[in-house]
């Protein structure tokens, strides 16, 4: 080694050298690094501000300062990389050397002569900072790395913040964090003092406490901050305040390694944080760096032989940001649905697309399992349907589960309320956050269907919603509701036109022979004329066409009605019937009633979503 060079400019985290002095940015001013919090650090620490006085401080005075080489920023201005690179070949062997630089130019003249005199057979052992690696080896500056330029999937598990950092930076970007990101981020704090301080048993049950909680917020898809308690205990000595802070690291690498959830990604605050979850929670042998979350915080994706490879590791220094920069990147990270999909824009996209969208009626939470798992599956929108009388026994909390699943669906799918047939039910159903209603007035007279249709269609567009509506009226049964053969009637293409026009609706179910339920044994008779007829006068009026009834219809047709313009199809009798079929399974415990019954119905709608030709419109 022929010099040993320290260089800890560092110009996103405010460190400047300015005649041999090393100052931190604090908002608008510049405070010699010898005054900050971080020079009284119980391990750390530190008195100088002088570079050249600090190595004679951290060496013993092994190297006196006077020995001390510097780099000055007027060479680097006014002479350049060939001044650099005779300085730094002059210097005797052995010697040490710092570097004064205030930007990134001043370190890429530097990192050029260094260069030059490497290609002179000289040797270097570098002390810096980030800055000087990228003016190194010829890194342009990039803009922050977001989850979207990852392809990453923000609707999974949630994030893992980990704060271990004790500096006031720290705590005053927690504050700000908790501040603006408390509705989405669940927080959990580990006092440092049972860490460190307690019993082994009082230790232990905080760490099993504290991966239980995180584990079971993550799995919910909660953003998730674990952070050690802001008090800052230290030792009587230096080694014994070391001992505290290796306390308190341990614990946190092995709370992440209790967690078996994989995050969507992981963000570790402070140095000792950052690296000990790598290497031992995460058991990262090699990271590949691609780029930056904030301007001096590095973005990793862990090996293949990490516990989770490819995951997005964030590597945010405790020095580094201002006090809103912790704030700024997990929000950046987050997932907050800001736009719930729309039923309308489903079926509008049907109607391009020439396919047709199901919408599966569900009981519970193993029916919207299924229709969610398999939209995932087979990449198809759908629409997860409520019937009043499943809403009658399911209430809020089946509402609440279905909204749930569709705004964490990693495909398009929305609620719709159907067969609203009584105006107090429909008035309860705007209000509990359905996308679409059907506004059922089959049971009366043609104005009186108009009259009734037209307002709800009114209260449920003033909420973003859109509305189906009958005209004609279907036989059969439907969750204990049942229409006799000679109450149908056809939809009248007479009719139609005015119907639309005075109601305002988005969606025409039609009837033209189908049937809810099963069919007679002699099978469907759908008059696809009449269907072909209504699709026309649907085009013009820009309303889609809704068909119910489609259990039972063979594959042909499905194909002919998707042909004539049907963009919904109302699936529930086969999905019913394979949940029903079973229970008659011999299964040994509930759990895996569930899960069998969750099969069975996947299994069905699926196969309806590649017979709707929805399959791979997600």
């Amino acid at each position: 080694m022929d010099a040993w060079i320290i260089c800890p400019f560092f110009l996103q985290g405010g460190r400047y050298t300015i005649n041999n002095i090393h100052y931190v940015a604090d908002t608008d001013s510049l405070v010699r690094a010898g005054d900050t919090e971080f020079s009284k650090d119980a391990v750390f620490g530190y008195k100088a501000s002088d570079l050249r006085e600090w190595v004679e401080e951290k060496t013993g005075g092994r190297i006196p300062a006077s020995s001390v080489a510097s780099v000055s920023i007027q060479l680097l201005r006014q002479e350049g990389p060939s001044a650099v690179c005779e300085h730094l070949c002059s210097l005797p062997k052995g010697s040490t050397c710092i570097v004064n630089a205030a930007s990134e130019r001043d370190i890429a003249v530097f990192a050029a002569g260094m260069i030059q005199a490497e290609m002179k057979g000289k040797r270097f052992l570098c002390n810096t900072a980030a800055s000087f690696v990228s003016a190194r080896i010829g890194i342009k500056p990039k803009p922050p790395i977001s989850p979207d330029n990852l392809f990453l999937d923000r609707t999974k598990s949630g994030g893992l913040i980990v704060v271990g950092s004790f500096v006031r930076k720290t705590t005053k970007q927690i504050e700000d964090l908790k501040s603006q990101l408390g509705h989405i981020i669940k927080c959990i704090e580990v006092s440092v003092d049972k860490l460190s301080m307690q019993s082994s048993e009082v230790r232990q049950q905080e760490i099993s406490h504290a991966a239980e909680i995180a584990d079971f917020f993550l799995r919910l898809g909660r953003d998730t901050l674990l952070m050690t308690s802001r008090e800052l205990i230290k030792g009587k000595t230096p080694s014994e305040s070391l001992e505290i802070n290796f306390k308190v690291s341990s614990a946190l690498v092995e709370i992440v390694r209790r967690i078996n959830t994989r995050p969507r990604y992981i963000l570790a605050k402070g140095g000792i944080t950052s690296s000990d979850l790598a290497t031992k929670a995460l058991e990262a042998r090699r990271a590949n760096v691609v780029g930056q979350a904030l301007p001096g915080v590095p973005l990793w994706e862990l090996g293949p032989e990490s516990r989770h490879p490819g995951i997005p590791y964030i590597v945010f220094p405790g020095n580094v940001g201002d006090s809103d920069a912790l704030a700024t990147v997990v929000q950046m990270w987050s997932y907050t649905p800001t736009r719930r999909h729309s039923t309308k824009d489903l079926l509008i996209n049907a109607e391009k697309g020439g396919y047709a969208v199901g919408a599966f009626n569900v009981y519970n939470l193993e029916g919207v399992e299924a229709v969610v798992a398999a939209a995932e599956s087979e990449k198809s929108p759908a629409i997860l349907q409520v019937h009043p009388g499943a809403l009658k026994v399911g209430g809020h909390p089946l509402i609440a589960c279905c909204i749930s699943a569709a705004e964490r669906a990693s495909v398009p799918i929305t609620v719709h309320f159907d067969h609203g047939s009584s105006q107090q039910e429909l008035l309860e159903a705007l209000e509990m956050g359905f996308n679409s209603a059907m506004v059922d007035g089959s049971h009366l007279s043609f104005k009186d269907n108009i009259s009734f249709t037209k307002y709800i269609s009114t209260l449920a567009h003033s909420r973003n919603m859109i509305v189906e509506a009958e005209l004609g009226r279907l036989s059969g049964t439907e969750d204990d509701l049942t229409v006799e053969e000679y109450e149908a009637r056809l939809t009248d293409i007479n009719q139609a036109k005015e119907f639309i026009d005075e109601t305002g609706i988005d969606a025409l179910a039609v009837c033209i022979g189908n049937v809810h339920g099963t069919y007679p044994g002699s099978g469907p008779n759908l008059r696809l004329d009449l269907l072909k007829e209504l699709h026309t006068l649907a085009s013009k009026e820009r309303v889609v066409l809704v068909l119910h009834g489609a259990s039972g219809l063979s594959r042909e047709l499905i194909k002919e009605c998707v042909d004539r313009g049907v963009r919904k199809f109302n699936v529930n009798t086969e999905v019913r019937n394979a949940y029903l079929e079973s229970l008659r399974k011999t299964n040994k415990d509930l759990v895996h009633i569930m899960t069998s019954a969750k099969e069975a119905m996947q299994a069905v709608v699926a196969e309806k979503m590649r017979l709707f030709g929805s399959s791979g419109k997600a």
